[in-house]
């Protein structure tokens, strides 16, 4: 046990770009983003830097719509990575009725950016496409946040921590998504309360200053409290980047404050394993299979008709 919760910290050392990935897979890691098919829109400048959402829209969407939307936040251990990484769950997503997007934040080997400030872009992103709801034909109150790895943990952060907001922005207009959808993600920040199961406390000292912050608030597991928004999430037994045991007790502890938060594993797999690409694919098509059936049964999709793939 005590192995296995060494936790995330190894994460932030390393770029999560698994030597295993195809060479297709690899192309969609390009930065600046390729995304065939998508409206770039910027929802927030720092300085000089313009972040932008790459948004896929239904083949027959209108502006009057009110549709479910879903926003994916890369991987990349907070130091790189590309918003291209969830082209291909976009456009599923989008060919399914909702309004997909993928976006990109800060990060550390391109904009010197702490842990804090891609939580605070990730929140950003919320409030701007719940902001433009009505041009974007979304329904404010059906915004789903999702994202694999250190995505994953940007997505949960705008599920459930408060606090690291953009100071200049409208605070009265929510950042926090009504869902989330997440891929191995990092939800175990701190040693708090975890101590006796965590050995090496000078890990957690080199991580503070990676953060921007203290761990703690930055820490999903650690702002965990009743009446959270639904979550699923998708994770490899064979996981040495996140532990599995991690994402167990986070899971566990959601249950327990009352919260909806379905765990499915993946018996064996390693981290990443979801990306298009990597192997047969087949990860890839399941996680996307109970990624639809989670959001049908939470009212964010209609069933598939019958003649749907």
């Amino acid at each position: 046990m005590r192995n296995q919760m060494t936790f995330a910290v190894i994460l932030v050392f390393c770029v999560v770009i698994p030597g295993s990935a195809s060479s297709a897979e690899m192309g969609r890691l390009r930065y600046p983003p390729e995304m065939p098919g998508a409206e770039a829109k910027v929802y927030k400048k720092v300085n000089n830097v313009e972040l932008k959402l790459y948004i896929y829209k239904p083949a027959d969407w209108k502006p009057t719509d009110r549709r479910s939307a879903i926003v994916f936040f890369f991987g990349g251990g907070w130091q790189s990575g590309s918003p291209a990484q969830f082209r291909p769950q976009c456009e599923y997503f989008a060919s399914r009725g909702m309004v997909a997007m993928a976006a990109d934040y800060r990060v550390g080997s391109r904009h010197n950016a702490k842990v804090a400030d891609c939580v605070a872009d990730a929140k950003s992103a919320i409030r701007w496409v719940r902001q433009h709801a009505a041009e974007l034909g979304v329904d404010s109150q059906k915004i789903v946040a999702s994202g694999g790895s250190a995505g994953g943990h940007l997505a949960a952060c705008t599920v459930m921590v408060p606090d690291l907001e953009a100071p200049d922005e409208d605070h009265t207009i929510s950042s926090q998504a009504n869902a989330a959808i997440l891929f191995n993600p990092v939800l175990i920040l701190s040693r708090e309360g975890l101590s006796d199961r965590v050995p090496r406390q000078d890990l957690e000292e080199r991580l503070r200053e990676r953060f921007g912050t203290e761990p703690k608030a930055v820490s999903p597991y650690h702002h965990i409290h009743p009446g959270l928004p639904p979550m699923i999430i998708f994770h490899g037994t064979a996981d040495t980047t996140v532990p599995f045991e991690t994402i167990r007790l986070f899971a566990e502890a959601m249950k327990k404050a009352g919260n909806r938060c379905e765990l499915v594993p993946f018996e064996g797999a390693g981290h990443g394993f979801f990306n298009f690409g990597r192997g047969d694919n087949s990860a890839y098509q399941k996680t996307l299979e109970l990624a639809d059936k989670f959001l049908v049964e939470i009212g964010f999709l209609a069933p598939k008709r019958q003649s749907e793939p």
